[in-house]
């Protein structure tokens, strides 16, 4: 009975994507819904798009291992991302009309940096794409009792996904997105609900998770913890936001108020409601006997183990019907983000010439290719923990991409020479950190390339001003003399 709903609810998923499909007419459809999304659409689709795979799996396996401490970068470095999104980016940024973030790097610094900030954003949805891949394996993997393999439950997960974001593009997945937040909230709070009345109630499961000591956030350690603290903090925080997923929410909204509101309510929301899987796997912790093997064989598995062996059949269908519209929100978001990424901003760069008709192919066919990158990635990285896939990935466009967003909006001396030199120097300093094993453990390499990308655009700007005015001043004294 559970597979049946199951297979139902997937089906439904797909009408509603198919049906939103009718909607796109041209490239503009496709990439941003027509810039036409209400508030209420905004915001469930930012929510459902962070809540993927890492907030029901990934991060309370995180703070079953490492208490709260563990989860700064998701969900509290993530949903701040949204809510900065919101208040410093979407208004500058929907102004400019643009469709994609790599055109407004094309606009205030030049096709070069288009092209190389484009890239960067790009090979960062490997890994949060591939964190939703192998979610979806895990769950048929379970579903199935075994019977499928995991890397055969990426593929059929993949598949479904693939359909409706492939027609639809933003509409389908803003759509498919809205009706997937109300199956998540509905969904989770019934399993929290339960969870706590067979763990002996709410104050139990809190106070356990007390006594273990699992509610500590901050460092307790001096100056080197709290600088790792810090820079797993605004890796999600500060490296999500030159995203093209994000972008996209904000220039699919149908007024730049919307642009502004949608983020920041949908942050502060998700933050709250990454709390409940937390709760659910502490209830859990308390319930099932021999948790010891099942944290040491994959924390990952707790969550699902609860339900499918001490919850009735209708919570077993909501808490997975929950569990793949996170993952499915999540996914189809990110397999769209880096197709339009490569299409606006490198294949037409390559030609210029192609036609809108020409263009709307071309991202569907992106869809598809960068699905099945994305898919043998994630087969290859099988048994890679969910949450260190979607953490990792953020480092790169923190080190390579937020430095030319944040100083090319706020920054008005801010240039080309130092937006490459930022680019540069981030990535360059970020992989001497990398490959060598001493520096990262004394100083985290995210950190690093970050303040190496601050100093490329500072060094980079100023400099050639810096040498004009000298010129200048020599021009003028030797002109004063004669």
């Amino acid at each position: 009975m559970l597979v049946t709903f199951i297979v139902l609810y997937l089906l439904v998923s797909i009408a509603i994507g198919l049906l939103a499909a009718r909607r796109v007419k041209n490239t503009a459809d496709y990439a941003v819904a027509g810039r036409s999304l209400p508030l209420a659409v905004v915001i469930a689709t930012t929510f459902a798009t962070w809540f993927g795979s890492e907030t029901v799996l990934g991060a309370p396996a995180q703070f079953v291992k490492e208490g709260l401490h563990g989860t700064v970068e998701d969900p509290f470095g993530a949903g701040m991302c949204l809510v900065l999104v919101g208040l410093f980016f979407a208004r500058k940024l929907y102004a400019m009309n643009i469709i994609t973030i790599g055109d407004y790097y094309r606009r205030r610094f030049g096709r070069v940096v288009e092209v190389l900030c484009s890239i960067i954003i790009i090979l960062s949805y490997l890994g949060w794409v591939g964190a939703q891949i192998t979610a979806l394996g895990l769950v048929f993997n379970i579903l199935s009792d075994g019977a499928i393999a995991l890397a055969w439950g990426m593929v059929i997960g993949t598949l479904i996904v693939l359909i409706y974001t492939l027609y639809g593009g933003m509409w389908s997945v803003a759509l498919t997105d809205f009706v997937q937040m109300i199956v998540i909230v509905a969904g989770l709070l019934a399993i929290a609900w339960y969870a706590a009345e067979i763990a002996g109630g709410a104050e139990r499961v809190v106070s356990y998770a007390a006594s273990e000591g699992k509610l500590q956030f901050l460092p307790t350690g001096g100056a080197k913890e709290w600088t790792f603290f810090f820079a797993a903090a605004i890796t999600m925080m500060l490296g999500s936001i030159p995203q093209q997923d994000v972008f996209q929410r904000v220039m699919s909204s149908n007024n730049a108020e919307t642009a502004r509101k949608g983020p920041v309510i949908g942050g502060l929301l998700y933050i709250g409601f990454a709390f409940v899987p937390m709760f659910v796997v502490m209830a859990a912790l308390l319930v099932l006997p021999g948790t010891a093997a099942l944290l040491e064989d994959d924390p990952q598995k707790v969550l699902p183990t609860l339900v499918l062996t001490h919850m009735p059949v209708a919570l077993q269908v909501a808490f997975f019907g929950a569990l793949l519209s996170a993952i499915m929100s999540t996914a189809s978001a990110t397999l769209l983000a880096p197709a339009t990424t490569f299409v606006e901003n490198i294949l037409r760069n390559l030609k210029p010439a192609m036609s809108d008709a020409e263009t709307l192919k071309a991202m569907r066919v992106s869809v598809l290719v960068f699905t099945f990158c994305v898919l043998v990635y994630s087969i290859t990285m099988e048994g890679s923990s969910i949450y260190e896939l979607v953490s990792g990935a953020y480092q790169v466009p923190l080190v390579g991409a937020f430095v030319p967003l944040l100083m090319g909006v706020y920054w008005k001396r801010a240039t080309t020479q130092g937006a490459l030199l930022a680019v540069v120097m981030g990535i360059g300093v970020w992989l001497w950190f990398v490959a060598s094993p001493v520096l990262s453990e004394a100083f985290p390499q995210q950190l690093a390339g970050l303040l190496g990308s601050f100093a490329g655009m500072i060094g980079g700007s100023l400099a050639p001003q810096f040498i004009a005015d000298q010129k200048g001043h020599t021009r003028h004294y030797e002109t004063a003399a004669a």
